[in-house]
């Protein structure tokens, strides 16, 4: 019988090691749950995204729960944006000959937003099992906390880099959640991040709803949601938001 593959999710950030006082919480127990902890414990062999990432959730969960094994016992295989579909099937092998494995993203959940969803696929193609589970998505709480359409929402991704090209796309995706009341999600590497706020403000209509998530679930967690021209505004004040070089997700509603 193979394995399970495991979708273990990871932190959103860096989150501190636990204090060691007595009574103390411990910082992971507030961001996964601790049955999901305990999964994750037990596993010997990860696929991720980053190898160094991993470590460091792996240091993080030792702190909470006898791991397996030491953690450079623990087997780490990557698998990235650059990572040919040809290598997909070895890193599968260790499950086709009945050892379980954990999916683990750079950050968040495996698989949505990430290249671990080729896998998930292959894995399904041969039969494994594929269990979810549950922690943080960005996305999802995004959504939440955006007080936007959360019946009808559609993540896009990253949008061009080019200044002319973004703008055109970003009244593509007004227009379309004008036309079906739909929330549009984006992502940009972290230090683009002013860029696209100043983007959404200058190209979506006034009234366009815009939000900008940041670092959610971690202390420096922001959240703040205003109409494009209030963007516009703020940012001409120097009233935007502490968003540099920090995780952020972006959405907007047209009215």
């Amino acid at each position: 019988m193979p394995g399970i593959l495991y979708l273990i999710p990871n932190t959103l950030g860096p989150v501190d090691m636990p204090s060691g006082e007595d009574g103390a919480p411990h910082p992971l127990d507030a961001i996964i749950p601790r049955e999901v902890q305990v999964a994750a414990a037990r596993l010997d062999y990860f696929v991720a995204e980053n190898a160094k990432t991993t470590r460091a959730f792996l240091k993080l969960l030792g702190s909470r729960h006898a791991l397996s094994k030491p953690i450079q016992e623990i087997d780490i295989a990557e698998l990235h944006v650059n990572t040919d579909a040809s290598a997909l099937p070895a890193l599968l092998a260790p499950l086709l000959e009945g050892r379980d494995g954990g999916l683990i993203s750079e950050a968040g959940v495996p698989a949505v937003a990430d290249p671990g969803a080729n896998l998930v696929r292959l894995a399904h193609r041969h039969g494994i099992q594929v269990r979810p589970l549950v922690g943080p998505s960005s996305l999802l709480l995004a959504v939440m906390a955006s007080g936007l359409n959360g019946q009808s929402f559609a993540f896009n991704g990253y949008l061009p880099t080019d200044a002319d090209a973004r703008g055109k796309r970003i009244r593509q995706l007004e227009d379309r959640s004008r036309k079906e009341k739909q929330t549009q999600l984006l992502i940009e590497t972290p230090y683009r991040n002013a860029a696209m706020l100043e983007a959404l403000a200058s190209h979506c209509q006034g009234n366009t709803l815009v939000c900008v998530a940041t670092d959610l679930s971690l202390p420096t967690e922001s959240v703040r949601t205003q109409t494009a021209g209030q963007w516009k505004t703020a940012l001409a004040t120097g009233q935007g938001p502490d968003f540099h070089k920090k995780p952020t997700v972006f959405l907007l509603l047209a009215d």
